[in-house]
């Protein structure tokens, strides 16, 4: 009796139905790089994503043709100047005079650093990462402010290169790169304050279009009714107006601190400077600001 109750036991037993296969994972056992080696990594990829690199022509076209149309403008100043000995555009004129460019190429590289995570929800895929979200946003921030800064250096390196070539002797050449470091500070005052205010602009939507629009709107349209109030005012409404617009505002903080210009806007060429660094900071302090309380 004893072998009918051992078949009748094996018969309970259920027969397995799973498998355990080794495909090969294995634990990362390499050097880890840490967050400072990603807040760079996202440094440069938005970088190259501000130009396009790394993706289609179609991306490149606007970036690389602004640019490249820049580089001509800057080209043509020098052969002018070299046919005619006259400077055409002083170093730290050269920004304000393409402005509207820079604001062009703010509208589109803007949104296309932040606003394309906003609207793909891909910031949670960032802050899985070893970055905070302070990191991100002052990755974002740092790669845009390079980028515009490379677009008007560009020109205005053509046009030293020119000048240099077209003069005799040293000291002519370092008299011409004492004019020529005036233009880069001008530059570089552009790019950070710009960029600032374009990024704040384009993280308020997650669609790139609204966000280009925006970007466009707060520079363009006050920079009409800038001058509309300092060409009807009187005194001191008259010599402020132009503080209204990003742009007019740059020009006013360069014309003091460079003692450049008639008047340096009047007796308060120093508020354009104040106001100016404040709108630097306090832009940038905003956008890091909003993405320390953006939803991942």
């Amino acid at each position: 009796m004893a072998r009918p109750e051992k078949e009748h036991s094996m018969a309970r037993t259920p027969a397995p139905t799973s498998v355990i296969h080794d495909i090969g994972y294995q634990r990362y056992e390499g050097v880890r790089l840490g967050r400072a080696h990603a807040v760079r990594a996202l440094y440069v990829a938005s970088l190259r994503s501000a130009f396009g690199l790394g993706r289609s022509a179609k991306a490149k076209m606007l970036p690389f043709g602004l640019m490249g149309l820049l580089a001509g403008i800057g080209a043509l100043l020098a052969v002018v100047r070299q046919v005619t000995g006259e400077v055409p555009l002083k170093y730290m004129e050269f920004p304000v005079q393409v402005g509207l460019l820079i604001i062009i190429f703010l509208a589109v590289v803007a949104p296309e650093l932040v606003s394309r995570d906003l609207g793909n929800k891909t910031l949670a895929l960032y802050f899985s990462r070893p970055i905070s979200r302070i990191d991100y946003a002052v990755a974002k921030l740092a790669a845009l402010m390079t980028a515009v800064f490379s677009v008007l250096m560009a020109p205005l390196l053509i046009m030293f290169a020119g000048a240099a070539l077209s003069v005799d002797g040293l000291g002519k050449v370092w008299d011409e790169f004492r004019e020529f470091v005036p233009g880069m500070l001008t530059s570089l005052a552009f790019a950070v304050t710009l960029s600032a205010l374009a990024l704040l602009i384009a993280s308020s939507t997650g669609r790139r279009a609204f966000a280009a629009g925006g970007v466009v709107a707060v520079f363009l349209v006050t920079t009409p009714v800038a001058a509309v109030i300092s060409e009807i005012g009187n005194g001191a409404v008259a010599d402020l107006g132009l503080v209204l617009s990003p742009l007019t505002l740059l020009e006013g903080a360069r014309a003091w601190t460079f003692r450049d210009g008639p008047s340096y806007y009047g007796d308060y060429g120093w508020v354009y400077a104040l106001v100016t660094i404040v709108l630097a900071v306090s832009g940038a302090a905003l956008f890091i600001q909003r993405y320390r309380k953006v939803a991942a």
